[in-house]
């Protein structure tokens, strides 16, 4: 199954870490990521594990939960999440999904034939209230994801999806955000009272309309009444 962004996520149900959970229904309100693993009890799997865990709490600040998949049991899982824990110094608090028959795996597109078809590669889908597909990202086996990058696109999305504006390359939360084309000149200095900077007529810089704890290494420069 080929899966594009703005595609309604594929709903299941399966068994996990806590339980069974019927997806969509699961996912409540909120924005939801969905992420694999080829296997339980390997080194990468471990550490990204550790570092989403780690990130929880940032995550569920922006009100996202954390769901994994792996195609070992749950008992399997359970112990694994034991180990994860002592080597990573830190509890696993979301529910990882036992994907025995590979079913979610194959209505997702996790396996791919040509780099290994007995495992899933890792894939994560970040998927929005409205149950779509926001972001679609996919790793080789042994490559580590970076979570601290999963973190800083759902800032992003939740500020596209909440103002018209987007984010530029590089963005961090609290830097400038870009005022998209279709906001007339007129339309943003209702919708940035504070003022936007406009380098040409279709690039204008305004203040981040969310703001965030990291310190911004942008241009430096204040927004500038238009």
């Amino acid at each position: 199954m080929t899966l594009c962004l703005g595609d309604i996520a594929p709903d299941f149900k399966a068994e996990t870490t806590e339980g069974s959970v019927s997806f969509h229904d699961w996912i409540g309100s909120g924005w939801a990521i969905l992420f694999s693993h080829p296997k339980d009890y390997t080194p990468v799997c471990t550490t990204e594990m550790g570092a989403a865990a780690k990130l929880a709490p940032a995550f569920k600040k922006l009100n996202v939960k954390l769901i994994g998949l792996s195609f070992d049991s749950v008992e399997d899982h359970k112990g694994w999440n034991r180990d994860i824990e002592k080597s990573q110094s830190c509890a696993i608090s979301f529910p990882v999904i036992s994907d025995r028959s590979h079913e979610v795996a194959k209505l997702y597109g996790m396996i791919h034939p040509k780099m290994d078809g007995a495992h899933a590669v890792r894939s994560l889908f970040v998927i929005g209230p409205d149950r779509k597909i926001k972001l679609m990202m996919t790793y080789p086996m042994a490559t580590g994801r970076s979570f601290d990058e999963v973190l800083r696109v759902i800032e992003s999305l939740q500020r596209t999806a909440e103002h018209k504006v987007a984010t530029p390359a590089n963005w961090q939360p609290g830097q400038e955000v870009l005022i998209i084309p279709s906001v007339s000149d007129a339309e943003a200095k209702k919708l940035f009272p504070e003022g936007y900077r406009s380098v040409n007529s279709y690039l204008r810089y305004a203040k981040d309309p969310v703001g965030g704890s990291k310190k911004s290494s942008g241009s430096g420069k204040k927004p500038k009444a238009a």
